[in-house]
């Protein structure tokens, strides 16, 4: 169906029937007979509803039929297609700009367990303080079930002003039973490259020099936003003046973001060849990213990429690349397999809007990112570790590897006073078992002495 007559199916429902009897009377093209078969199937569903639904729906509930359909069947084209409807649409509109009131979390609908699932609570905000983890499955905000709710309104729920509470009940990876946990709402707008610790001189800033000895470099991606590629270049440079001999890049539990920024970033260690491709149903609007010459740093210096089953979209596109190029060895588990690209189309004179799913990721190897529903583990998909690098954790292991790095992650207050068990926290041990192998891989390879 094109854009302008769904436009105008869910713009003016209650007039179907009459532009039906008009259109219907005059021939039509064979190009367009299935779209008007289509278009006269809701209007005979409205129809059968006006005349012989139970009760009387008023014009609010009308048209909150004709979304449902909408949604509900965009949404089983796959997870990523949805409609926004004007409410939502506005709300997209904020969040898209980089500051809403929130908790912080990433999420996709998982609409078999009727839940949202927490791809990465996002580093600061009150769901990562809060101790709201990847996998988590949301099942209620402030007592709702979600289990009926579409994805847009589900993550509805969760946001507001900020400095109000909402109570999500969730239910942790490896348990069954929900949790409540409280938090305030905040304005959530967090920095996207992150360390390991923060400069103790000033808790704001992150010392990114990791192994100060061997002069190894440690970066964390949360994200790929619009700043994201040029806050990464900085912080390989400012490594890069501090004589690093190597670079660890982190990009476990990273849900992706902005196709663009994910390309500089590997352009930033890539002087040329395909980055990434995008391919369309239309041959003639696939896309080619390539790299730029002479724009690397860390020019012939190991780097080390982690990924774990949470890293997706951009995050798969920037190991993939590396990966290809032989510029990074992978190190964890593989990745999600989240390779399809959405755009936002706005309808009905820009008062809402569908998200639809439009092309697929494609590594420079040509091979495929996304899972698709009936892909098997065999299949070519997602992005696997160097052989020889794979690191997987049990639910204990990644649980205690989850609360040691969010301790790590805490600042303290200006006079840097905490409490004793919230130091105990901080300052106890840390096993981070990709990373050891990581920066063993690099130390070596610095060294010369990497298998």
């Amino acid at each position: 169906m094109n854009r302008w007559n769904l436009a105008w199916l869910i713009g003016i429902p209650a007039a179907v029937i009459f532009g039906l009897t008009v259109s219907f009377s005059a021939p039509v093209s064979r190009e367009h007979e299935q779209d008007y078969e289509l278009i006269r199937l809701i209007a005979e569903v409205l129809n059968e509803v006006d005349h012989t639904y139970v009760r009387e729906l008023n014009p609010d509930q009308r048209r909150q039929l004709v979304e449902n359909m909408v949604t509900a069947g965009l949404e089983q084209l796959d997870p990523h297609s949805t409609y926004f409807n004007e409410r939502e649409y506005k709300s997209f509109g904020r969040k898209s700009k980089g500051k809403f009131g929130g908790v912080g979390v990433q999420v996709t609908m998982d609409r078999r367990a009727g839940a949202l699932l927490v791809s990465s609570p996002m580093v600061g905000t009150p769901a990562y303080e809060a101790g709201i983890q990847p996998g988590d499955m949301i099942v209620k905000v402030n007592g709702v079930p979600l289990d009926h709710k579409r994805s847009t309104e589900a993550v509805e729920l969760i946001l507001g002003e900020p400095g109000t509470p909402v109570t999500l009940s969730v239910v942790h990876e490896g348990e069954s039973v929900p949790v409540d946990i409280t938090m305030n709402r905040a304005v959530i707008e967090v920095p996207t490259i992150l360390g390991d610790l923060r400069r103790p001189e000033d808790p704001k800033q992150w010392d990114l020099m990791y192994d100060k000895e061997k002069k190894i470099g440690y970066i964390r991606i949360v994200e790929f936003d619009e700043p994201t590629a040029a806050e990464f270049r900085k912080a390989v440079a400012d490594l890069e003046a501090e004589g690093a001999r190597g670079l660890v890049i982190d990009v476990r539990g990273n849900p992706g973001g902005l196709l663009t920024a994910a390309v500089e970033v590997v352009d930033t260690f890539v002087s040329e060849g395909t980055i990434v491709s995008t391919k369309n149903r239309r041959p003639s609007q696939n896309r080619n990213f390539s790299a730029v010459a002479d724009n690397d740093l860390m020019v012939g210096k190991p780097i080390a990429i982690l990924v774990d089953r949470y890293s997706a979209s951009a995050s798969e596109i920037v190991s993939s690349a590396l990966q290809d190029h032989g510029r990074a060895v992978v190190v964890g588990e593989r990745s999600y397999g989240k390779g399809t690209v959405q755009n936002v189309h706005p309808i009905e004179d820009g008062k809402s809007a569908l998200k639809l799913t439009i092309a697929s990721y494609w590594r420079p190897s040509n091979k495929n990112i996304h899972r698709f529903p009936e892909a098997q583990e065999s299949d070519d998909w997602g992005v696997r570790p160097t052989k020889g690098y794979e690191v997987t954790l049990n639910d204990d292991e990644r649980k205690a590897w989850l609360e040691g790095r969010r301790a790590r992650d805490i600042v303290p207050g200006k006079s840097g006073a905490m409490p004793d068990k919230l130091r105990a926290r901080v300052e106890g041990p840390f096993i981070d078992k990709a990373l050891d192998v990581a920066l063993k891989y690099v130390r070596e390879a610095a060294e010369g002495k990497a298998k």
